[in-house]
């Protein structure tokens, strides 16, 4: 018996995205399990979309919180999904791709966070005041 892997999705479309919780680019795929975030371990599911308006590809993604880790000590660096989940629908193809709508709609109350929002600002050179 062997076991055959299909992948349904482009390498260039996880480039492209960002995790909604903690803003990193990174995601691991654990075989059997799912695909996660590797700062916050937010789970990801992808799905076709129904309709694509011509796109090479429309992918509806899934984020559920409902396995990130230390949500509420890292609240600094991290921002809670309203209950647990948000989607996002990508339209486009390999290096040209947007987002067409998040699920629940941006408001005041809840923005996902942008693409690396919260990573390590780069330390300032020291400056020395001997001539």
């Amino acid at each position: 018996m062997s076991l055959e892997r299909v992948f349904r999705h482009d390498e260039a479309l996880f480039e492209f995205l960002w995790c909604p919780v903690c803003g990193t680019e990174a995601f691991t795929h654990i075989p059997f399990e799912g695909v996660f975030c590797t700062e916050c371990n937010t789970s990801v599911t992808c799905r076709e979309s129904p309709e694509s308006r011509g796109y090479d590809e429309a992918v509806i993604i899934t984020f559920d919180a409902t396995t990130t880790w230390n949500l509420h000590v890292d609240e600094k660096l991290r921002r809670p999904l309203p209950d647990d989940e948000a989607r996002v629908k990508i339209l486009g193809a390999p290096g040209d791709y947007h987002v067409d709508w998040w699920a629940p709609t941006t408001t005041e109350d809840w923005t996902p966070v942008k693409r690396n929002e919260f990573a390590d600002e780069p330390e300032p050179e020291e400056v020395s005041h001997l001539a």
